[in-house]
């Protein structure tokens, strides 16, 4: 029963995935452009994300660095859910922590939540208390994005393996939340990383294009259903 309802769970979700990415490149399209192309905002970006790409291919990947970021990711949210968090373990073939209690954001935060990306925005977000405006705005949206594909490179890599985290909640319900709380997570950290969005635009955004699919979710449903009794 456990199973079907994480099943069920996760197809019902997959309206949001597609509410949730609409919103997100709805609201990244807002950035100021140039010559109506591509926002140097977004380009600084995306040449941090190259970077990291060319580093993944040409270089060792830095497993240690990944592995500690992923259990201080189950770390941090164990704290965030009050529970004890003890025996930390990091190497470069895997690492563990233990937790007194779980669910499925502990579980499978390490694969959402990019852990050095946010540590990266929380020092920019303290540097902006003393420095307004934040210095080299150029450089903190380069290493965004370089942390950022970081994390999704071995993100990737890390779900082509067998996780016990997926197998938990299910490949279904895991793979499907994972990519939602990593689209919302996308346009969370490009909000926060440029001055040009808000977190209020966003969200404003994000509750348009929800109401409209699932609208008209619910509209083709009741007409297939009408179809399908007059049959």
């Amino acid at each position: 029963m456990a199973r079907f309802l994480r099943l069920l769970l996760g197809i019902l979700l997959l309206p949001l995935c597609f509410s949730v990415t609409w919103a997100t490149l709805d609201t990244i399209a807002r950035l100021p452009s140039q010559q109506g192309i591509f926002s140097p905002q977004l380009l600084w970006i995306a040449g941090g994300f190259l970077c990291w790409i060319v580093c993944w291919i040409v270089f060792r990947h830095p497993t240690g660095v990944y592995v500690f970021g992923h259990e201080m990711t189950h770390a941090v949210f164990g704290w965030l859910f009050f529970a004890k968090v003890s025996n930390l373990r990091v190497t470069t073939r895997g690492g563990s922590v233990m937790l007194s209690k779980d669910n499925i954001l502990i579980t499978l935060a390490p694969y959402f939540f990019p852990f050095y990306t946010m540590l990266l925005l929380l020092v920019r977000w303290i540097v902006s208390l003393f420095c307004n405006p934040v210095p080299c705005p150029e450089v903190w949206l380069f290493l965004t994005g370089f942390t950022w594909a970081f994390h999704l490179c071995f993100t990737i890599h890390s779900l082509c393996l067998s996780q016990p985290d997926c197998q938990q909640y299910g490949y279904l319900l895991s793979y499907v939340f994972i990519y939602l709380m990593n689209i919302l997570g996308v346009g969370l950290w490009i909000v926060l990383a440029t001055d040009d969005l808000s977190v209020k635009l966003y969200g404003k955004i994000l509750l348009l294009r929800m109401e409209y699919v699932y609208y008209m979710l619910y509209r083709y449903t009741l007409l297939g259903w009408r179809r399908l009794s007059k049959a």
